[in-house]
């Protein structure tokens, strides 16, 4: 009988507000993969989202697998795949980087390449086209990453300090990465770039130390929020809400979801969020996830 492996890789959140494409966040919902060799390939799908996700050969995870393959110029071996999904799908939680990622670890443990941690990020990012979220997929925890010239990926994770907390609030509205992406400018100001530089810094020393005095103008950003604003209605009222306990909103990956960063016992926040998301008439769902400490693994 072959035996069945079980994978499960985390959700994520990216960007952090400054840190676009470079820093990401792993989220506690999970894309949970069983698969095993079989004489016929097959996919079953369960969870979240279920009737969303292809069960046939160009089901993402199948197809990057097939690429991983295709690369290594070897025949990927016929396989049963059974999909648990808790990862909303287009509501910015990093669904398709946790497809990505598990499809470039079952491709290269059904082809056994004994691929260590480091290769499957450099595939992953490569195929996902920036690194932020397949990081936080590959690492846990938070993380901050960047692509060299030659397609490496350099990450380094951080620990979540014990008195920062994340939750995120999603509306009832889809937005495709392509669609989000699209609204971006090809050339930002120097000020602009600057602006970012000088909040992503603050951001990864604020969040290495545990210091909260400098948010919210940590999460403050220039060079995609405003321009995606149109597209999440409420999330320029969200970005400027002030309240005891909130360090800041940012928008979670490419949206509409929005993640919500709060000193421990302040989850009440999440409310002010999501009664500014329903004077926009919209409903929302919190996912009070945390910081998956790990990223995948085999269970």
């Amino acid at each position: 009988m072959t035996s069945v492996t079980t994978l499960r890789v985390p959700g994520s959140s990216a960007n952090l507000g400054p840190g676009f494409d470079a820093l990401g966040i792993a989220l506690q919902v999970h894309l949970t993969c069983r698969f095993s060799r079989a004489a016929k390939f097959s996919i079953r799908c369960s969870g979240r989202d279920a009737s969303l996700i292809s069960c046939n050969e160009d089901n993402l995870i199948w197809q990057t697998a097939l690429t991983v393959a295709s690369r290594a110029r070897l025949a990927l071996p016929a396989a049963a795949l059974e999909i648990e999904n808790e990862i909303p799908l287009g509501k910015g939680l990093g669904s398709s980087a946790a497809a990505i990622t598990a499809g470039v670890v079952i491709g290269a443990r059904l082809l056994d390449l004994d691929w260590k941690p480091a290769r499957i990020l450099d595939e992953a990012a490569r195929l996902e086209g920036h690194p932020d979220n397949v990081a936080a997929c590959v690492l846990g925890s938070v993380v901050a990453s960047a692509v060299e010239p030659g397609g490496i990926t350099r990450a380094i994770r951080l620990e979540m300090p014990a008195n920062f907390r994340i939750a995120v609030v999603v509306p009832d509205f889809a937005l495709p990465t392509k669609e989000a992406r699209a609204v971006l400018p090809d050339v930002y100001s120097r000020a602009d770039a600057t602006f970012n530089i000088q909040r992503a810094a603050l951001l990864i020393a604020a969040l290495a130390t545990g210091d909260a005095s400098v948010f919210p103008t940590a999460l403050d950003d220039r060079l995609h929020q405003p321009f995606r604003a149109r597209l999440v209605p409420g999330l320029t009222e969200i970005l400027r809400l002030r309240a005891p306990g909130l360090l800041g909103c940012t928008l979670s990956g490419a949206g509409p979801g929005v993640l919500v960063f709060y000193e421990r016992g302040y989850e009440k926040v999440c409310e002010l969020v999501r009664q500014t998301f329903a004077m926009s008439g919209c409903t929302t769902e919190v996912i009070s996830a945390g910081v998956s400490p790990t990223g995948y693994e085999f269970v």
